[in-house]
């Protein structure tokens, strides 16, 4: 075991996948469908468990299960039909742009992180009157939405310039920019509907 998963390893010699959901605020699955029953989520401790089924096509556990016997769980899949789908078309679209405009040489850890961070502001950030009117309030922080769905239009206006940003104050960025001026240009691709 390398020093990152020591950090998290159970020194327990009687750990089994039924008995490891007790008490577990966390399910990270990223194995088989199906292979997580109602009765393990029951297990789970606390308010707000944080399940992420992210098998595909088929999750460890359907949403509708888990709601079942913890209604107050987050749940999160790869899949698009459910909210808070964890999929790279989140980040992977929005650093290639942002590292490109800048010519970075590199994608780095300051550039990842500065798109994890501006994901999660952006979903706890309301919709203006005008983009409620035009996508509903379905892009709205709660249980349902702790992940911004890859239609917001925000994502356009706010990714690539975080990205472009931490790659100029990193050093890896060959071009520095004028930031006010990239987020008027990407204006024109943030407007739902428009090509």
């Amino acid at each position: 075991m390398d020093k990152y998963i020591l950090k998290i390893a159970c020194d327990k010699n009687d750990v089994t996948f039924d008995n490891s959901f007790e008490d577990a605020d966390v399910f990270l699955g990223l194995s088989v469908g199906g292979i997580v029953k109602p009765h393990h989520i029951s297990k789970m401790k606390g308010k707000d468990p944080l399940i992420m089924a992210l098998a595909n096509p088929t999750p460890e556990i359907m949403p509708d299960e888990v709601n079942k016997v913890k209604p107050d769980a987050i749940m999160c899949t790869g899949r698009s039909d459910f909210p808070n789908q964890v999929n790279n078309v989140m980040a992977f679209p929005y650093i290639f742009r942002g590292s490109l405009d800048v010519r970075s040489r590199t994608i780095n850890d300051e550039m990842k992180r500065g798109i994890s961070i501006a994901l999660a502001e952006i979903a706890r950030k309301p919709l203006d009157n005008k983009l409620v009117s035009q996508l509903g309030n379905e892009f709205k922080f709660g249980k349902n939405y702790i992940i911004p769905n890859p239609f917001d239009p925000r994502l356009i206006l706010e990714l690539p310039v975080r990205v472009a940003e931490e790659a100029m104050a990193s050093g890896a960025a060959r071009l520095h920019i004028d930031i006010h001026k990239y987020k008027e240009e990407l204006m024109k691709y943030s407007n739902p509907g428009t090509s």
